[in-house]
């Protein structure tokens, strides 16, 4: 058996594509929409993809699964989860699939999957038990756990209340996890292997471990939201408490994935821009302009109502939360990393992508006497004393778990995902003092206000500097 685990860094995202070396045949599971490099994967290892499988409706990205029937494979997901939670562009179509419920099995070659209802992230969700028939055992060799369990966390049961707007769905949706942890996970034996969906840095989790895979064995040891699981009432209190802001763009790709993402087929091929249409992307509204560049050089100087987006940096989060999909995106981009934005973008169904210039071409605008629009920024000594001076409103854009933990008094608490959505919300008058933890998430959510019309002053720096500002009377929260 050949595994080879495919990773998508911007989303954490683990794709799996495992394949039968005697009968040349692959399956992945968990596919993202730009399917052409699983079956550049495929060919590569002499194997041809004849399979393909989602674990669950999924949140953070647009699945692959349809892309894949389009193209002949024989796809597979769950019928389970009640007639909410089926995969609608499936049921009644001509494309080769089968739905699975607990128990139900299939075979690849001579892999076999057989698949485990593990209920709580979603009410659909399957696992799959993995066994290589043709090693000669009877014994598994691993799950597929998609969002179940991951290394040292589970798959957060709230985000059917916190991102779709499902309402009084997250408590019991816990303890569905709980049952599905007892039931499901706890008597597998400790020797089999973890591939989980997602890894560190995924919205789908709140304290996933930077390793690729584990075995059961390690994780009831220590996956500390398993050892949370004693009992019921402790796991609950101990799941739901914590969790990251999801991102907006959720509640889209879990209602896409369920009616059936619009078809991709080939990567939008964006063009470089000429150099003299530069100046009329200048404060359009009509259309979106992603400054890639680090947050510094867009500090510096931008196109006005640009939106920063650091491609190291949660470009894919900012992206889908910030723009919406019908919107046209222009780029600023280096020319050897077009076809990385191209790929986070559409993962996330913002298509549009038409065109982009390089930061280079920027620099010679600017220099030709193109008109750059500035960001202020400000350190946490400044924004203390403009507070205080009552000129300006301090807005932290941090995840909602950090600001329970400590913040600035009469601080305005949005998460940086939120800005396009809950921006009506902050004052209008006055300008606005924005910070995060590093300065990283304060980049982009000051210029989403900028480009929204707001006053609104970067604070450049790390928040733990805010403990030498900070007022002697003022209380550190815990």
């Amino acid at each position: 058996m050949l595994v080879r685990q495919i990773v998508d860094s911007q989303l954490a995202q683990f794709a799996y594509l495992v394949g039968c070396p005697r009968s040349g045949e692959a399956i992945v599971i968990d596919p993202e929409r730009d399917v052409d490099r699983y079956f550049e994967e495929a060919a590569r290892h002499d194997l041809r993809i004849v399979a393909a499988v989602d674990t669950h409706i999924h949140a953070d990205y647009l699945s692959g699964l349809r892309e894949m029937a389009e193209r002949g494979v024989l796809v597979y997901a769950s019928k389970e989860g009640g007639t909410d939670w089926q995969y609608e562009w499936l049921i009644g179509s001509e494309y080769r699939h089968r739905l699975l419920g607990h128990g139900e099995a299939f075979s690849v070659g001579f892999i076999e999957f057989h698949a485990v209802h593990t209920p709580g992230h979603t009410p659909e969700h399957l696992s799959y038990l993995v066994r290589d028939a043709g090693a000669g055992t009877e014994d598994f060799i691993a799950i597929a756990s998609g969002d179940f369990v991951f290394v040292g966390d589970v798959g957060r049961p709230d985000l059917l209340e916190r991102a779709a707007g499902l309402s009084g769905v997250m408590v019991p949706s816990a303890r569905l996890q709980f049952a599905s942890i007892q039931r499901e996970f706890k008597p597998l034996p400790e020797f089999l292997q973890v591939w989980p969906a997602h890894g560190a840095g995924s919205a789908c989790g709140k304290s996933l471990g930077d390793v690729p895979t584990s075995t059961v064995g390690y994780e009831l040891r220590h996956n500390r939201s398993i050892r949370a699981a004693a009992d019921e009432q402790g796991f609950v209190d101990f799941i739901l408490a914590g969790q990251p802001e999801p991102p907006a763009y959720f509640a889209r790709m879990k209602r896409e994935n369920r009616i059936g993402p619009k078809l991709l087929g080939d990567l939008p091929a964006p063009r470089r821009i000429e150099a003299a249409t530069i100046a009329s992307l200048a404060g359009r509204r009509d259309v979106a302009v992603l400054d890639t560049r680090p947050r510094h050089a867009f500090f510096a100087g931008h196109l006005q109502g640009a939106i920063h987006a650091d491609l190291d940096n949660e470009f894919t989060a900012i992206a889908g939360s910030y723009v919406d999909e019908d919107t046209p995106v222009y780029l600023v981009v280096e020319d050897a990393r077009v076809t990385e934005a191209v790929r986070a973008l559409v993962r996330v169904g913002l298509d549009r992508v038409v065109g982009y210039l390089t930061p280079q071409m920027l620099d010679t605008f600017a220099a030709s006497d193109g008109s750059l629009a500035q960001t202020k920024t400000i350190d946490m000594a400044t924004m203390e004393t403009m507070r205080v001076a009552e000129k300006g409103r301090v807005l932290d854009v941090r995840g909602a778990g950090e600001f329970e933990a400590d913040h600035v008094a009469g601080a305005i608490h949005i998460p940086h995902t939120r800005i396009a959505a809950k921006h009506n919300e902050l004052p209008k008058g006055g300008g606005l003092l924005v910070h995060c933890s590093t300065g990283v998430r304060t980049a982009s959510a000051v210029s989403m206000l900028e480009r929204l019309g707001y006053e609104a002053f970067a604070v450049d720096d790390r928040f733990a500097a805010y403990r030498q500002v900070r007022p002697s009377h003022e209380a550190v929260r815990r």
